[in-house]
């Protein structure tokens, strides 16, 4: 078997803009923090409890209390609720297509490893008509590095499924092509635009603007995997 793991935010749904205008908005209304570098790439570690560590640990001089992260993070997942009352969050294209060609393929089983927390994970890809709790997954409950959440995905997803032969992962971000090299499995990327270049030059095998053309798509999945 084939495991493919997929992130969420601009890999899966179109939230990209909203996480992060809600994530700094947070950060004003429940820390006092403003002036947010929003350049995630510049951040140790590019998921929520990562970056909002490091913030936080850079705003007061110490890290933040259990209860201080859960007061931000339900702030958080309630502005998304909001943003996505109003108007429902898109996936990419062709996500909701691939992914059920994969559930039906006997060759693959998907994983997701994300770095964004759970419950707004979930949230983003109900709205967009999509379902985390169909797959195994990690989250930025798990680790504020992405490097341990991918690993963490594998052997959630080897318990569920066995062991797999293949390992590829799919992301629209810099980070991901960054653990994935740590880590020592292929990277597929997924940017419609000008990022596109940067993830070729980050290690890619191959860039994708979205997962329109899915044959074209798992024909890429399938040279490009390696043996785990």
């Amino acid at each position: 078997m084939r495991l493919v793991i997929f992130d969420i935010d601009g890999t899966l749904t179109q939230t990209t803009t909203a996480d992060a205008e809600c994530f700094v908005r947070s950060l004003a209304d429940v820390c006092g923090f403003h002036d947010v570098d929003t350049n995630w790439s510049r951040y140790r570690h590019a998921t929520d409890s990562g970056i909002f560590q490091e913030i936080y640990e850079s705003r007061v001089g110490r890290s933040p209390s259990l209860i201080e992260v859960s007061q931000f993070r339900q702030h958080f997942v309630g502005l998304l609720a909001e943003a996505s009352s109003e108007t429902p969050f898109a996936s990419v294209a062709g996500a909701s297509l691939l992914l059920s060609r994969l559930a039906e393929s006997a060759e693959h089983k998907v994983a997701l490893a994300t770095g964004a927390w759970r419950d707004s994970a979930r949230l983003k890809m109900a709205s967009a008509g999509l379902c985390y709790d169909d797959y195994s997954a990690a989250s930025s409950d798990d680790a504020f590095d992405r490097d341990s959440i991918i690993r963490l995905s594998i052997e959630r997803a080897a318990e569920r499924y066995g062991r797999f032969s293949h390992v590829v992962y799919i992301g629209d971000g810099v980070w991901d092509a960054h653990a994935c090299r740590r880590i020592g499995i292929p990277f597929i990327g997924v940017a419609p635009d000008e990022r596109a270049e940067r993830l070729w030059a980050e290690g890619a095998v191959c860039v994708f603007p979205d997962f329109s053309d899915v044959d074209m798509f798992l024909k890429s999945v399938n040279e490009t995997t390696t043996a785990t």
